[in-house]
């Protein structure tokens, strides 16, 4: 069901929705019990602005805890409270695949934008996708390719992969695309948080040891990184027989 998000008040003394609901706390165990259900989670945050604030602020936060403590632990292990961007949109990223519309960021490619069940996010295959110069000091995780069999045309399979990077405003990465004065997509935003992209194909900075790591045509590859870190992008994958026998570079 479709619940059209209304913003009709901040949670006022006059609000109808304070008659009867449940506290903060009372809301907070219920959706811990129910696991941080991504689906509750949206749906509360479409009844008024208080809920909206309660699930941007605590409940897609802890949804990201439960969903990759890990990661979400090395993520704020600088001492940062928050995350770039902000909770939801990294929740968002965790379980949701863009794809791609025709024209869009990756040209011809028409696939839609789907939930997946489950992704596995890496440390280690994230340095794969780092300019070498970058990798002692930045950190950034890649999701395994989203595989989407025989969308690729003629050319085969394609394979949608994702990331974040742990404190994009300080890293190397940013400051090189700075330095290059690589410019902002035109008119496409991050599917994940709206904030302007920058193309890592377009700044010469995809290193060939990301075609190894995807199993994929090293001249394929494209991926954006977007203001607050998030990093998206699609390749054509190797038939299975030759990813196999890739060997990785360093």
């Amino acid at each position: 069901m479709i619940i059209a998000k209304q913003y009709r008040c901040v949670h006022s003394a006059t609000c109808h929705c304070t008659k009867g609901h449940l506290s903060e706390e009372v809301l907070f165990l219920m959706v811990q019990h129910l696991n941080w259900n991504p689906n509750v989670i949206a749906t509360l945050s479409c009844v008024c602005k208080w809920f909206d604030d309660l699930a941007k602020r605590l409940l897609w936060k802890e949804f990201c805890r439960a969903r990759a403590p890990k990661m979400m632990c090395d993520l704020q292990s600088s001492g940062s409270h928050s995350v770039d961007g902000s909770w939801r949109a990294l929740g968002k990223l965790l379980i949701y695949c863009s794809g791609s519309s025709k024209g869009g960021l990756f040209s011809d490619v028409q696939v839609p934008g789907h939930f997946v069940h489950r992704t596995r996010f890496s440390r280690t295959s994230g340095r794969s996708f780092l300019p070498p110069q970058c990798r002692n000091d930045d950190i950034l995780y890649v999701s395994d390719p989203c595989e989407h069999l025989d969308q690729g045309g003629e050319d085969g399979d394609l394979g949608f992969f994702r990331g974040i990077f742990k404190s994009f405003s300080m890293s190397k990465v940013r400051k090189l695309l700075i330095r290059k004065g690589t410019s902002f997509h035109p008119t496409e935003v991050c599917p994940y948080c709206k904030a302007k992209l920058w193309s890592m194909l377009q700044a010469r900075m995809i290193p060939q040891s990301a075609s190894c790591r995807l199993g994929a045509y090293e001249d394929s590859i494209e991926y954006y990184v977007c203001l607050n870190g998030h990093m998206l992008g699609v390749c054509t994958l190797l038939p299975l027989s030759d990813s196999e026998g890739a060997t990785e570079f360093q």
